[in-house]
């Protein structure tokens, strides 16, 4: 690559202030909790009060045991990656590039579970759990943000 066409790139290259990305990274891990709760709800929402809170209540300890145990690695993984980087850093930096493959991933996973003949309320368990673990990450994330943005 020579040095004009590099030089290119690196202006067309959208830059935000670091702290911007903990947030942005702390809203895609909202949006993705909050949505798959909203379907495992309403796919729920057909059965009586004590089914589903019953399913929704084994959900959420799922999720709290995962997250604990697992995903606050994770969180604190990407928290240290996006603290190490420049001062302004490329908006996509939110997530490491194996990131976007985790995405791909989980999303084809959960539409290939979707289109199975497995009951909607069996799937309503790990929906609910993912989305609760990925909601209780997004104030980490948030609650980084915060503090850089205060210093």
């Amino acid at each position: 690559m020579s040095e004009s066409s590099q030089s290119l790139f690196i202006k067309a290259k959208p830059a935000v202030p670091r702290h911007y990305l903990f947030a942005i990274a702390g809203g895609l891990w909202t949006f993705a909790g909050a949505l798959l709760c909203i379907r495992a709800a309403l796919w729920l929402d057909a059965f009586s009060d004590m089914t589903g809170g019953a399913l929704e209540l084994i959900s959420l300890l799922l999720a709290g045991i995962v997250y604990v145990f697992y995903f606050f690695k994770v969180v604190q993984k990407s928290i240290d990656r996006i603290s190490g980087l420049p001062d302004r850093a490329c908006l996509f930096a939110f997530t490491a590039w194996h990131g976007y493959i985790m995405i791909a991933l989980m999303m084809t996973i959960g539409i290939t579970l979707r289109s199975t003949s497995v009951p909607k309320f069996l799937l309503s368990i790990p929906y609910t759990a993912m989305g609760g673990i990925l909601l209780i990450g997004s104030l980490r994330f948030y609650r980084t943000f915060l503090l850089a943005r205060a210093r």
